[in-house]
Formats: C-alpha cells, sequence, structure tokens
C-alpha cells in the first residue's frame, strides 16, 4: 500500500467515525499529574491529622461516606486521627479515566498502622472517585471506599 493510499484510507476512517465527545478525550499530562499528586496529599494530610487540609482536598460540597461538605469532612477527619493516629493510606494501581464532569479515578488502598511492631495491615479496599476541576484545581466531588473485609 503506498502512503498516499494509506492517507486516503485513514481519511476515510475518520469521516466513518462518530463525533468524540469531551468525555472521551484524555485528560492533559498536567491533569494526570495534579490529580496524582491530590491523591498523594489527600493521604499525607489525613494520616498527619491535618483536617482542614484533608477537607480541602475535596469541593465545598464533598462527600465521603456519609460525611457531606466542608464541615463533616473535617468532623470527620478530626475523628479518624484521634481514634488511629498511627496509621498510613497507601494507593496504588491509580486509574483515571475522563468523563463529561471531570475525571473518575479508581484506585487500591491498603491502610497500615504503624504504631504496631510489626507494622500491620488494618484494611484493604477500593476507591472509586468522582473529580473535578475547580478554580483551586482538581477535587474530589466524591469518594466512596469499598472493604475487602478486615485484614487477618
Amino acid at each position: 500500500m503506498t502512503v498516499k493510499t494509506r492517507t486516503l484510507a485513514f481519511a476515510a476512517a475518520l469521516t466513518l467515525m462518530p463525533a468524540v465527545s469531551q468525555a472521551q478525550r484524555p485528560l492533559s499530562a498536567d491533569d494526570l499529574a495534579e490529580i496524582h499528586t491530590l491523591y498523594a496529599h489527600y493521604n499525607l494530610v489525613l494520616d498527619g491529622g491535618d483536617s482542614e487540609a484533608w477537607a480541602d482536598t475535596f469541593t465545598e460540597d464533598g462527600r465521603f461516606g456519609n460525611s457531606e461538605g466542608r464541615a463533616a469532612l473535617i468532623a470527620f477527619a478530626d475523628n479518624f486521627h484521634s481514634r488511629n493516629p498511627n496509621t498510613r493510606h497507601w494507593n496504588t494501581n491509580i486509574e483515571i479515566t475522563p468523563t463529561a464532569d471531570g475525571a473518575a479515578g479508581t484506585c487500591y488502598l491498603m491502610l497500615w498502622n504503624v504504631g504496631t511492631r510489626p507494622q500491620s495491615i488494618v484494611l484493604t479496599g477500593v476507591y472509586q472517585d468522582a473529580l473535578v476541576r475547580t478554580p483551586e484545581g482538581w477535587r474530589f466531588k466524591s469518594r466512596v471506599v469499598t472493604s475487602d473485609g478486615t485484614a487477618s
């Protein structure tokens, strides 16, 4: 097949393709880097006991579990850290896909207790996230964690 024939075939294929929606367009490298930074910051500030900074990783009306809105998120984080002062959140296999409203994220969660010797796994699970771009940058609109069950 000649270059001209390949070019014509490619052009014909493009005309037969449906229009690409916003949800199907890939996120930029900057978007992905900012979202990955958001995931890390979320873990670091929650484990460090900075409840307001943790709430800042969400939109004003953001939701985590039964906690919705900034005041409820701060209360959740305060309570979590007071009960779990020696935890470390680890996220792996972060997958981000574009949506019409921003992005969807999925990742594995492993929660460690580093206050025990040896350190112990408290729980494992999966986060399902809705992310949106705000004037302040990418934020979680909602996070749903599904536990794999109690770690043994």
